[in-house]
């Protein structure tokens, strides 16, 4: 569930009970949406994450590293400048609602102390991050909002911060339960969860479904007594800060499905796993799904102009076979000009057609050949030497096309299918710096520089025996892996089609089940991912070899043995991954 107001409530305390006293040392920005504060308390350093786009707002600590532009923007600048040697005075959540105040003591240019403020709004796509000043006065956002975005609230440096318009709706942990009775009984029409999320600041349906679950009887769609079920729930409000027990919900795939601060008894408890943290459980659960959440963006350019590339290709060899089919006539044109050069005696201008002995037929029958009326029998032979001559050349030239665009639709292929492997910004620009080498994308001066990034690295797979194989992600990647890999050690690929090369690390005897996990993963990281028997080549690396000026990734190999296989999503779940 998107962070509500509940998890919100949780997780400031947690935080305030942590970070309160700290004293930042330093900020960042690696997104313009979110904020990292590394704030010394306990005498160690924690990164505080804030983060407020429209997918996965949130707040929590991080251990994840991120990639910072070369240059800072505004807000991380100006933050520096007002933040940095502040000491958090306290964390806390707004009326119940998804609203977060981190409140900084600073020392001011006129030495004496002075306060700030971070306000975190987690409200989907107007979620926003404001750095306020002690008159509570916004000095820079995340996102500005104009008059023309919002004719409500407008949010701008400079301007007095105005909270959220007050939903009527009750702060959880002040409500009496004769204002929740009297709420509810007003929604009595509608089902007890949604009238509970209308009633209850800050509840995202998911909570309010728990809420329910916790007070119905079996069966029951509505609290026979109302009272008596207002009563509990307010007092299930008050005591809900001790109920802290934060657990993750993962599907059978092992994805990460939700997050919670204490156990959801309406989820599936056995598929909930407890972390020690709520920290700890909003990390696990947000930190991949908002990486590649950015990656789709980011990529998002990308697989459009690979996509209408690939198109254009098609196209193009449609209309080469075409050219080749037509060319498929000129021995027929050949014949016929030399079985009329064989019959110009017995011939005369003017005839529209002439039926003549056909030696190259096995069987003696005769051809029948049109005649161009306004030409004598010897300028019709000549006619059609000069179509078979055009057929010919035709023919050659459109095979020669028909190959090239075959390796450019293989190559736009692959880089396709290596944008669907991108676990991290260094293979997104991999394969983004190999487009622009290929004049196929435009360097884009006006994007943010990063920092450089690390060299990617490939997938890192055990095997059942426990030995290390190895994934390329990108073509890029695939030239590395390839050719940093032992004279003996095994390589494998998908044939004839573009795909992940697979190293597997071990010498010598490779044991049955390493062997099948290594062609299972190059079946499963290629174009063939989703077909039944795959054909996967396999050979030692000592006979793979990249040809002078070919593509990144493109190989010829000999000495290969082939396998076919048929994978499943479960099956490469099932190998150990050991590093993505």
């Amino acid at each position: 569930m998107p962070m509500d107001g509940l998890t919100a409530g949780f997780i400031a305390r947690e935080l305030d009970g942590e970070l309160a006293g700290g004293r930042i040392d330093r900020i960042t920005q690696p997104e313009r949406d979110t904020v990292i504060l590394t704030i010394r308390a306990g005498n160690e350093n924690r990164s505080l994450l804030m983060c407020a786009s429209a997918n996965n707002a949130r707040i929590h600590l991080t251990t994840q590293r991120f990639s910072n532009p070369l240059e800072p923007p505004a807000l991380c600048m100006l933050m520096r400048k007002q933040l940095t040697g502040g000491r958090i005075e306290g964390i806390r959540q707004v009326e119940g609602d998804r609203i977060i105040h981190v409140d900084v003591d600073v020392l001011g240019e006129m030495g004496d102390r002075e306060k700030r403020r971070l306000v975190l709004e987690i409200m989907g796509r107007h979620s926003n991050l404001m750095l306020l000043n002690g008159e509570g006065r916004i000095l820079e956002s995340a996102h500005h909002v104009n008059a023309e975005m919002s004719r409500v609230r407008q949010i701008q440096p400079g301007m007095a911060y105005a909270a959220p318009p007050a939903q009527d709706r009750l702060d959880p942990e002040k409500m009496a339960w004769e204002a929740l009775r009297e709420k509810l009984e007003e929604r009595r029409e509608q089902p007890f969860a949604k009238a509970l999320a209308g009633s209850v600041r800050g509840l995202s349906a998911a909570t309010a479904a728990e809420i329910a679950f916790r007070t119905l009887a079996p069966g029951e769609d509505w609290p026979e007594n109302t009272e008596e079920a207002a009563r509990r729930i307010a007092e299930w409000m008050r005591r809900m800060p001790e109920m802290k027990d934060p657990r993750v919900e993962y599907t059978e795939d092992g994805e990460a499905a939700d997050v919670y601060p204490f156990p959801f008894l309406s989820g599936n408890t056995g598929r909930q796993k407890a972390f020690p943290s709520l920290s700890r459980a909003l990390e696990a659960y947000y930190g991949t799904r908002d990486q590649q959440d950015r990656l789709r963006q980011r990529s998002a350019s990308m697989v459009r102009l690979l996509k209408t590339q690939i198109e254009r290709c098609e196209k193009k060899l449609a209309l080469q076979e075409e050219e080749l089919a037509g060319a498929a006539r000129m021995e027929e044109y050949r014949i016929m000009g030399e079985v009329l050069n064989a019959n110009l005696f017995q011939l005369k201008k003017g005839a529209e057609e002439v039926s003549l002995p056909n030696w190259y037929d096995p069987e003696g029958g005769s051809l029948t050949i049109p005649l161009d009326v306004r030409l004598t029998p010897s300028q019709n032979a000549q006619k059609y030497f000069k179509k078979y001559q055009k057929a010919r050349s035709a023919r050659q030239i459109a095979s020669e096309q028909k190959e090239k665009t075959l390796q450019e639709l293989e190559y736009l292929e692959g880089m396709l299918l290596d944008t669907g492997k991108c676990v991290g910004e260094s293979e997104l620009e991999e394969i983004r710096g190999e487009l622009i080498r290929t004049g196929y994308m435009k360097r884009n001066a006006s994007r943010r520089q990063q920092r450089a990034l690390p060299q990617s690295r490939p997938y890192r797979y055990l095997s059942a025996d426990g030995i290390e194989i190895l994934v390329g992600k990108n073509a890029v990647q695939n030239d590395r892996l390839t050719q940093g890999a032992e004279p003996d050690a095994m390589w494998l690929h998908a044939k004839d089609m573009p795909g992940s090369h697979v190293i597997i690390r071990a010498e010598g005897e490779i044991p049955r089940e390493t062997m099948k996990q290594a062609a299972m993963l190059a079946a499963w990281y290629s174009k063939g991912q989703r077909s039944s028997m795959v054909p996967i080549d396999y050979t030692r690396r000592k006979y793979v070899r990249k040809p002078s000026g070919a593509a990144p990734g493109k190989v010829i190999y000999t000495h290969q043995k082939t396998a076919y296989m048929t994978v499943t999503e479960a099956d490469i779940r099932s190998i150990q991954l050991a590093e993505s």
